[in-house]
């Protein structure tokens, strides 16, 4: 499983994209310092990166779209500005005060928020009465929850998953790798640099078996 650099696309859905606002960056980091376990990063996710994750899940053709640990939005907003108008978005967050602003600061019919662990993504779904999601897209840090939440995550992801769909995870470790490949093999994987810090993305496709 080699980590290659592929190039970043074209602007596409984000040619009209708003500048970020600074507090997100201040927000993201006290999340950090008030639980770095659940945190992923530091700082909030580059538009390079976003640019990747949209392509990597294919999100322009999605009709249901999962995201993992939103945090303080700005992923979100990119995956909103890239899906159709038809599309949902549910997006897991387990922190209290990320929650909260993440209702204050998104306001689209497409976005469903939940306040709750990354493993009861099936159970959202059913109480959503979604069906089986077409991408699912993670930052929430593998590498530093428990083993057995880290697996737990991962075998929810690989059932809820439709075959063909696809789970996209960008993470500064590996450990993700470890935990979802006994359930979906090897992923594709490729370091996008122009972030802070650099970040591996992984990309598994559910095969039509698993």
């Amino acid at each position: 499983m080699a980590l290659h650099e592929s190039r970043a696309g074209r602007a596409g859905p984000f040619a009209q994209r708003p500048a970020r606002e600074p507090r997100d960056a201040l927000e993201f980091l006290r999340g950090f310092l008030r639980h770095p376990a659940q945190v992923g990063s530091v700082v909030p996710s580059s538009h390079r990166l976003e640019q990747r994750l949209v392509r990597n899940a294919a999100l322009a053709q999605a009709r249901t779209v999962v995201e993992l640990g939103p945090g303080t939005g700005g992923t979100t907003a990119a995956f909103l500005r890239a899906m159709q108008p038809s599309a949902r978005l549910l997006a897991i967050e387990l922190d209290t005060h990320f929650h909260a602003l993440l209702q204050t600061k998104l306001h689209d019919p497409r976005l469903l928020l939940e306040q709750a662990s990354a493993e009861q993504i099936e159970s959202l779904l059913a109480a959503r009465r979604l069906p089986a999601p077409d991408a699912i897209l993670s930052g929430i840090p593998f590498s530093t929850m428990p083993a057995d939440v880290s697996d737990r995550i991962a075998a929810a992801v690989a059932k809820v998953l439709r075959p063909g769909g696809r789970f996209v995870a960008y993470q500064v470790r590996p450990h993700v790798a470890t935990y979802t490949t006994p359930y979906l093999g090897e992923p594709a994987a490729e370091w996008e640099w122009v972030n802070v810090p650099p970040m591996r993305v992984f990309t598994w496709v559910k095969p039509a078996a698993a």
